[in-house]
């Protein structure tokens, strides 16, 4: 898009304001409106941010400021907020971009790809939890019919949020993003909107388009919709499984229908897979980064039979209890959860899959065995090991993977930080819990 179709296009659908949007350390999006008029300003400039003010961007209040240039291609309407349109942006300091933020780094390791010739291609799920507060302040499922067992793919528990669903998904495509199916999940008040796939920098933006819309349009419904990677104990949690191929711009250099395994695999595609594996540790830092999300990652089950959330580190056919899942001429990372930032966690997985084709690596056999019914000594007999059950054991897997940290920069630092604070203030923090359990217990 040229800067003279993109006027065309604000003026033809009537756009007063633009969102210059780009996100923090957590994948948040942060924004300021600009009138149409000064696109320009947004496209040259850049809109203008004290970068001490967003989390992680290394910036100190004596500090430059962060200057938010827009991607022009990626001008598009926000459909629940009439008269508006978005533009990603990425983060400038003194007129260079920013190591510090998400999408500068993510554009990097996508350049590492550019140079063989290759596109990652990626399909995000993002799951979500539709609810409501109470007068009491609790939180519920938005519908207080949702109360099945086992409620996936229920008719009932689908049919009754379409209102949030349809506005949702008719947002979505009306902003160019192909919404192709809905369905109710594993957890009361869940549901998971796929769209299609796409090129994995694009694949981000889509996602946290995706989080703007859903939050709002709940909220105006008076609903809460939540990417909390696990809300209620005894339930799955919110997901956010990555679909990934590699492509040369004509072909799937995954798919390989001669593949000995059967799994329709390539070579390449065993080394990435490879690469994932060896990395697992310290990937899941970025893909799960916060104290709740190691409550999906749990050994064990839920109410419903399954977690549906992966604890080990292994691959398989269709093995939805493997941290990576075969389809077919292509891999799942079931890893990630709904609050990952999709930017660090897709340049994550790039270094991580690259280590694997530079060295050759190869995952093993394919384990199609239900790792939830495992023993740990068979598990152990099987070479299968457990990812990390707490985020600082994440953290510290990620500061020891030197390829890792390297490949996520400055940014990777300040998540680091951030994360650490974080884990240190939840150890501090008294519980319910603890209280009912300890207080007169002595």
């Amino acid at each position: 898009m040229t800067p003279a179709e993109a006027k065309k296009f604000l003026a033809d659908n009537d756009i007063k304001y633009i969102l210059a949007q780009f996100v923090d350390i957590h994948g948040v999006a942060k924004t300021k409106s600009v009138p149409a008029a000064h696109l320009d300003m947004i496209l040259k400039n850049g809109a203008g941010f004290a970068g001490f003010a967003v989390w992680g961007l290394g910036i100190d209040p004596q500090g430059a400021d962060f200057m938010a240039v827009g991607d022009i291609d990626t001008l598009q309407l926000v459909p629940w907020q009439p008269g508006y349109a978005r533009i990603v942006c990425d983060g400038h300091v003194e007129k260079k971009p920013w190591d510090f933020e998400s999408r500068v780094t993510l554009k990097k390791q996508v350049k590492r790809l550019e140079e063989h010739g290759w596109i990652l291609n990626t399909g995000l799920e993002p799951e979500f939890s539709l609810l409501r507060k109470l007068d009491d302040g609790s939180i519920v499922p938005c519908d207080a019919t949702d109360a099945l067992p086992k409620p996936c793919y229920d008719y009932k528990g689908l049919s009754r949020s379409r209102e949030f669903l349809e506005r949702l998904s008719e947002s979505l495509i009306k902003a160019g993003i192909d919404v192709y199916q809905i369905d109710h999940e594993d957890a009361n008040g869940q549901f998971e909107i796929n769209y299609t796939f796409t090129e994995c920098l694009k694949s981000a933006d889509n996602y946290v388009f995706f989080k703007m819309a859903a939050s709002e349009i709940a909220n105006d419904l008076g609903l809460i919709c939540s990417f909390m990677p696990k809300p209620f104990a005894n339930r799955p949690g919110n997901g956010m499984h990555m679909h990934m191929s590699l492509s040369d711009g004509e072909r799937n250099l995954f798919a390989d229908d001669h593949d000995d395994y059967g799994l329709g695999l390539s070579k390449l595609a065993y080394h990435w897979t490879a690469g994932l594996l060896k990395h697992a540790a310290a990937l899941t830092a970025i893909c799960a980064p916060t104290v709740n999300s190691y409550k999906r990652l749990v050994v064990g089950r839920s109410l419903t039979g399954a977690t549906w959330a992966p604890a080990y580190i292994s691959y398989g056919n269709n093995n939805r209890s493997s941290m990576v899942r075969i389809p077919g001429g292509r891999i799942e990372l079931r890893l990630p959860d709904a609050a990952c930032n999709a930017y660090l966690a897709t340049a994550a997985v790039i270094a991580a899959g690259l280590d694997g084709v530079r060295n050759s690596l190869h995952p093993g056999e394919p384990c199609n065995l239900n790792l939830y019914e495992q023993t740990p000594q068979q598990l152990r007999d099987h070479g299968i090991s457990i990812l990390p059950q707490n985020l600082q054991a994440a953290l510290h897997a990620l500061e020891q993977d030197e390829l890792l940290r390297e490949a996520l920069g400055p940014a990777g630092g300040e998540f680091l930080r951030l994360k650490h604070m974080e884990w240190i203030e939840y150890m501090r923090h008294v519980s319910d819990w603890e209280q009912k359990s300890y207080l007169e217990f002595f």
